[in-house]
């Protein structure tokens, strides 16, 4: 097989079979595109299927060397040599030999939410000025939905008419194709039952529920940009971001003495470890408060 068909069955396969995002199938295919190119400048041939299913530790070394005269971190060689390892897999299939190659250490981030106030005060100033009366109660049941229910943006864009009528629960689907059942607060749920009431193109069951101002369907970056106008306007931190509003979802119920399987299942984490930095979160919050408040701290 050429190279660039490889590459394009790759490309299928992360987004057919292994059901990424779109984010995710263009950085793993550039990333699949920059070794190929490597390798012909490194070994000064050709490269061909079986050359690349070939790769040897040395190679992938001087790779990831390269990689990092560019410019890259920590974080960004990790996931360069994760994309490289599950590209190998794909070329040899069960029985591929990937080298062993030890990625750089990583520190984990913590999630910055935003507090109650910030969160409501967001969603109200970008619901406040938007240019029609629809659109701002769009953009408020959107902000409510990722701060009431956890959902991601994308989750939230990817909601369908055959949501309605709404009940005390609504299923998300998540990443991976997975579905989810997560509570609606009356607030929200009011919210979402407005902003139908006030859109002017009809929601059917199988059209997206959020719309964009033409009638197509509603883009993450919207909400975006309306964020980040919001964040200017009053005066809030960089961090405060659509993503941000579900990690305060997960702080304050963890706060309010959520255990950590549930909110995994309200979040859709495929593991426990990924809502476990949540209790790193809360305890740094406590450490803020005790260093505040404690005479002797």
């Amino acid at each position: 097989m050429d190279v660039r068909d490889l590459v394009e069955a790759w490309r299928s396969h992360l987004a057919l079979d292994r059901r990424r995002s779109t984010h995710t199938v263009r950085a793993y295919v550039a990333t699949a595109e920059r070794l190929i190119a490597f390798l012909e400048e490194h070994r000064g041939e050709t490269v061909t299927a079986a050359s690349i299913a070939g790769i040897g530790q040395a190679d992938l070394r001087a790779f990831l060397a390269a990689r990092r005269m560019d410019g890259i971190g920590n974080v960004s060689a990790a996931r360069e040599l994760s994309a490289v390892r599950g590209f190998l897999k794909f070329i040899g299939g069960a029985d591929a030999q990937v080298p062993l190659l030890k990625g750089p250490k990583v520190k984990r981030g913590l999630p910055r939410p935003v507090s109650p106030d910030e969160a409501v005060a967001l969603a109200s100033d970008i619901a406040e000025t938007a240019r029609e009366g629809w659109i701002g109660a769009r953009d408020w049941a959107v902000l409510l939905l990722l701060y009431g229910a956890g959902l991601r943006i994308g989750e939230a864009m990817g909601l369908m008419g055959d949501v309605l009528p709404l009940g005390d629960t609504l299923r998300v689907t998540g990443k991976r194709g997975k579905t989810r059942m997560v509570p609606l607060l009356p607030q929200v749920r009011a919210a979402i039952e407005a902003y139908v009431a006030a859109c002017p193109y009809p929601v059917a069951r199988q059209e997206p529920l959020f719309r964009g101002a033409r009638g197509g369907p509603l883009s993450a970056a919207i909400i975006r940009r309306a964020v980040q106008g919001a964040r200017g306007r009053l005066g809030l931190a960089e961090r405060t971001t659509p993503h941000a509003l579900r990690h305060s979802f997960a702080t304050h119920l963890l706060g309010r003495g959520a255990d950590l399987r549930s909110l995994q299942e309200l979040l859709g984490h495929a593991s426990l470890s990924s809502t476990q930095i949540y209790t790193q979160v809360d305890a740094a919050h406590l450490l803020d408060v005790y260093r505040h408040a404690h005479p002797r701290a």
